[in-house]
């Protein structure tokens, strides 16, 4: 299934239903006076977080959000119906913007929601209220009111959702670093690996068991190359995932595979972090050495660890499962119960 983090919409509340215009007309009762009833209230457009959706694919495919109109008003004091409130669900993590009806226009920097916690509820527009039926304007100097009100316009307006992964962890590297591999070696996930940069094209969470029934959501980035802070590959749409994170994992290739060294890969990453947003590279953060099992892994770890002494590294092949009870052992500090 496609999976689509970002989106431009539409959305237009139901409008308020009219007021009725009608005179009560009953035998033997030639002048029964206004009995016009009010329209009936528009549905409102509610979008709720929900764990069991995963992306925005489904606002991709229907991007015009509408909600249905209020009733109008009848004769003998008959209200409009109100119309039903339509119920949009996101992925937990969605943020909306307001924007432009074009993909040029500016779209608001500060966003009008935060769906970050299962259930949570935003009401994005509003729908119109019913208007006055004529039985409202008669008084003892107006006995034959003709006037009634027009149902209120419902709320409208382009927005951009922005979905946000949360997960405890990031897993933050160069495309072939091992940062698919060493997921599927601690966690249930799946994610595709292969011997070729970008396997991964959107973010995968994976959930690791820790001891005394303790749980830790995994999250693995796709691959960041430089510039990706200028948007270059697909910076943005990577690196606004890390922004939730409570604690990033750099995986490291000690054995320079790629041809990269890790002290460069290190600094490279810190940087295109602390480029997009100052606060990623303020996070907590640990060293995942992969790749051990390689020829001079060793000897470059021993160097970055002379450069670094105080970054917390964990020597793994995730390839093997090699290590990897380390980097679960480390998450059990951090995440288990009763942990700091």
């Amino acid at each position: 299934m496609k999976f689509v983090d970002e989106i431009r919409i539409h959305a237009k509340a139901g409008d308020g239903g009219n007021g009725c215009c009608s005179f009560r007309r009953e035998k033997f009762i030639p002048r029964g006076g206004p009995d016009g009833g009010d329209g009936g209230k528009g549905g409102d457009i509610i979008l709720v977080a929900d764990h069991d959706v995963a992306s925005l694919v489904a606002l991709f495919f229907e991007p015009l959000i509408r909600s249905k109109r209020g009733a109008h008003g009848k004769g003998k004091d008959k209200h409009g119906r109100s119309a039903e409130d339509t119920t949009v669900r996101v992925p937990i993590g969605t943020v909306i913007h307001r924007a432009g009806a074009s993909s040029q226009d500016e779209v608001e920097a500060e966003p009008i929601a935060d769906l970050s916690e299962p259930g949570q509820k935003f009401l994005l527009c509003k729908g119109g209220d019913g208007g006055k039926g004529n039985t409202h304007f008669k008084s003892s100097t107006n006995r034959v009111p003709r006037q009634f009100t027009k149902g209120y316009p419902g709320e409208e307006g382009w927005f951009v959702m922005e979905l946000r992964t949360i997960a405890d962890v990031g897993l933050v590297g160069y495309p072939n670093a091992g940062k698919s591999t060493l997921l599927r070696a601690i966690s249930a996930a799946r994610p595709k690996t292969a011997s070729y940069p970008f396997t991964t094209l959107h973010p995968m969470v994976g959930v690791v068991d820790l001891p005394g029934y303790g749980r830790a959501t995994v999250a693995d980035i796709p691959g960041l190359i430089e510039g990706a802070h200028e948007n270059r590959g697909l910076g943005h749409e990577f690196l606004r995932h890390i922004v939730r994170c409570k604690t990033l994992f750099y995986v490291l290739d000690m054995g320079a595979s790629e041809g990269r060294e890790p002290i460069d890969d290190y600094q490279s990453l810190r940087k295109e972090l602390r480029l997009y947003d100052p606060t990623l590279a303020a996070k907590p953060a640990c060293i995942v050495a992969n790749k051990m099992d390689l020829p001079d892994a060793e000897l470059r770890l021993k160097t970055f660890k002379s450069r670094f002494p105080k970054l917390k590294t964990i020597p793994v092949s995730a390839e093997i499962s090699e290590g990897t009870d380390k980097v679960i052992a480390h998450l059990a500090k951090k995440f288990s119960p009763g942990a700091d």
